[in-house]
């Protein structure tokens, strides 16, 4: 029973195990490798759905009478493109992020960014007294 559910147990872990990381780290990195740990286990569910016991590929055959369709590991082949080209563009925005705040820690890049905002308040505030005076 257990090792015919063994492809979602897989998926579960490794869903579970992505999800945990998006959520409990700071690092930018880590949300992405993470990220990336999500989308593996979604890939491996999909593929696990779609897979025939005995099924063949499409070709007519005489003696072939079970299908499989190929359509999901087409979606899924896609899927993973698309997946890399997320990573990579998420990874380009971390060095950006690094370059311009010099940390890719989420509390330290929200702490720069709240100090930025407090100093343009405090730089409006001052203009706005000076014009009244």
């Amino acid at each position: 029973m257990i090792m015919g559910l063994l492809n979602y147990w897989v998926v579960v872990v490794l869903m579970m195990s992505g999800l945990y990381i998006i959520i409990a780290h700071g690092n930018l990195i880590k949300k992405i490798v993470g990220l990336a740990i999500f989308q593996t286990s979604v890939f491996i569910f999909y593929i696990s759905m779609a897979k025939v016991e005995g099924g063949s590929a499409p070709i007519l055959a005489d003696n072939i009478t079970l299908f499989s369709n190929p359509l999901p590991h087409v979606l899924i082949l896609t899927a993973i493109v698309v997946g890399i080209a997320t990573t990579a563009l998420a990874l380009a925005l971390v060095v950006r992020i690094k370059e311009a705040y010099g940390s890719i820690e989420e509390e330290d890049i929200q702490h720069l960014d709240n100090q930025t905002q407090a100093e343009s308040k405090l730089q409006a505030q001052q203009a706005t007294e000076g014009d009244q005076a």
